[in-house]
């Protein structure tokens, strides 16, 4: 029988994208053959970063993967990967709150779109970061610089001196 590329689309707000978020990509990469990074808008949150900056500081961290690529998008996850037809959607995991959301979510992604969902726990370490946890601690001038990569710590910097916050970051 023959092998059928799979096509995994990873779908999130990535604002900022976090150390849990490329553990994750890391070891989803080792299970498809084609990684779908997708940077999504949420409305119910206000953006640090354009969708644009965030596509942009993601491909250059997931450089060194050959079968991920980055891509925005500006309507339904479920419609987006239809459109793109992914085989499969990935989601982490990181606590039990994680595990009620994402298991509606996946049920309903199944029943509208017939897509599957496939969940990787994130190590250990990363259990507990969230993007709007480093927002939230950044914007307050906290320190951020263990839980997200250096090049974007680096720009997080620039974002908040720019909106003239505290720059801890």
């Amino acid at each position: 029988m023959e092998h059928k590329p799979i096509t995994a689309i990873f779908p999130g707000s990535f604002d900022p994208i976090t150390n849990g978020h490329l553990d994750v990509i890391g070891r989803g990469v080792q299970l498809f053959d084609r990684l779908i990074v997708a940077v999504g808008q949420n409305p119910a949150k206000e953006d640090l970063f354009t969708p644009d900056e965030r596509v942009e500081m993601i491909r250059e961290l997931t450089r060194a993967y050959p079968r991920v690529t980055v891509e925005s998008y500006d309507c339904l996850t479920v419609e987006y990967a239809t459109r793109i037809k992914a085989d499969v959607m990935l989601r982490g995991l990181r606590n039990l709150t994680d595990v009620q959301y994402e298991f509606q979510l996946a049920m309903t992604n199944r029943r509208v779109a017939g897509i599957e969902t496939v969940f990787i726990m994130t190590s250990e370490e990363y259990g507990f970061v969230s993007s709007t946890m480093v927002r939230e601690i950044a914007l307050l001038g906290g320190d951020v610089s263990k839980l997200i990569p250096r090049s974007v710590n680096d720009l997080l910097k620039r974002k908040l001196g720019e909106k003239g916050l505290p720059r801890k970051a």
